[in-house]
């Protein structure tokens, strides 16, 4: 199922075909420069089915994004609910991760502007919360340009503690009304 289309992606369920090419983007130092490690394929596999359950479940997720032209699975876009507790959860996030060969196209801001009018206008959550390590500027970059406001910094629960990745940046985002 397509849950959002745009000028050039389809934001879509997961297909057993996206498999390996998720496998491969887990496993790219590149890709997994801001997390703590790169995925085996025993936890991208279990990744790739939680997050088809997620969508399952609630309607909206980690949607697999599409090059429309090319049919090609470049990573994901989406909506979540983060599984660990902050000072701003339980809340819904934004967030993007696509493979190498895909930056620099503009597809993390185009996918995530669509989500995000979605989350409001579709999903009518009251706010949706975005957040990296204070290191990920190109993430950061398009939490700006999508209109999210910065919202502090944190700790992330996740990381452990002294890791260089453990402060995150957090911004917000709410209907324009």
């Amino acid at each position: 199922m397509v849950y959002l289309e745009t000028e050039r992606l389809l934001l879509r369920d997961w297909l057993p075909s996206d498999a390996e090419s998720w496998v491969a983007m887990n496993a790219d130092p590149l890709v997994r420069r801001y997390f703590p490690t790169v995925r085996t394929r025993e936890e991208s596999m279990v990744d790739f089915s939680r997050i088809q359950d997620a969508i399952t479940e609630r309607g909206y997720g980690w949607f697999a994004a599409e090059v429309r032209d090319t049919g090609a699975f470049i990573g994901f876009i989406g909506l979540s609910v983060p599984g660990f507790s902050a000072s701003f959860t339980p809340c819904v996030e934004i967030g993007w991760r696509l493979a190498a060969f895909a930056w620099g196209f503009g597809f993390a801001t185009e996918g995530a502007r669509a989500c995000l009018s979605a989350g409001f206008s579709r999903w009518g959550f009251p706010s949706i919360f975005s957040f990296t390590s204070i290191h990920n500027k190109p993430s950061e970059r398009v939490m700006q340009r999508i209109g999210m406001s910065p919202a502090g910094t944190f700790m992330h629960p996740n990381v452990p503690e002294g890791h260089w990745l453990r402060e995150h940046v957090l911004y917000r985002s709410v209907p324009l009304n």
